[in-house]
């Protein structure tokens, strides 16, 4: 008895490995949630997303969010190695270098995983970002994390949620200096506003939205390919 108990418990916990790489796939073309959308229904709270593909984002968005959080995206393969490499050169010890999640690894946790820090959901992110990067096409990862991202405090997910949110207005019509508060938020959008920024969102927008002029090179991976996206 003890036995069959054990492997069902083994047969589960394979399901419940292997079923992110099921799914990757199928991203392709099918609209994901992500875990804390999940959470939030599961647990009776308002969700507002609406989907919103990359090529109906205004271009500004997409190139401030890789400046701000990634600007090796196209560069890399779903880890960045180099980055790490620097962040353990800086750092006193492995437990003192600073994070640096990649997009493809943020969407990797929001897809599948769980927030917070931990060597455990480490662990479980980086093959996940490794196969994401290897199965989808750079601009579709970049099209699910703006739509899966949290960007605000009440169950706001998604560039469309957030624009509206912070600018009454739909992501497609959003400015440089709007795209820019928005990434300016996206590490922490439960404290982060970009409707009333602090001084030190409206400082980031600043940087950010420079950087993302002069960014052409940076983001040649998100122009507008023929892969298929949802709608």
């Amino acid at each position: 008895m003890l036995s069959r108990l054990a492997w069902a418990l083994l047969v589960i916990v394979l399901i419940v490995l292997l079923l992110p790489y099921l799914l990757v796939p199928l991203y392709r073309v099918a609209t994901p949630v992500s875990t804390l959308m999940l959470a939030r229904w599961l647990t009776g709270r308002g969700v507002e997303r609406n989907y919103m593909p990359i090529d109906r984002l205004a271009p500004a968005l997409p190139v401030a969010v890789l400046v701000a959080e990634d600007d090796r995206f196209c560069a890399h393969h779903g880890i960045d190695w180099q980055e790490i490499h620097a962040a353990l050169q800086e750092a006193d010890s492995i437990g003192a270098a600073r994070g640096g999640s990649t997009i493809t690894q943020q969407t990797a946790k929001n897809l599948f995983l769980w927030p917070g820090r931990s060597f455990v959901r480490k662990a479980l992110e980086a093959p996940l970002a490794l196969w994401i990067d290897l199965v989808l096409p750079k601009r579709r990862i970049m099209e699910i994390y703006l739509n899966i991202a949290q960007w605000g405090p009440n169950g706001q997910f998604g560039a469309e949620a957030g624009a509206r949110a912070a600018f009454g207005k739909s992501a497609a019509n959003l400015d440089g200096r709007e795209a820019a508060l928005l990434a300016s938020i996206l590490p922490n959008p439960l404290r982060r506003s970009a409707r009333r920024p602090g001084p030190g969102v409206r400082r980031l927008a600043g940087i950010y939205q420079v950087r993302a002029r002069g960014a052409s090179t940076l983001a040649g991976c998100l122009a507008a390919r023929s892969e298929p996206h949802s709608l």
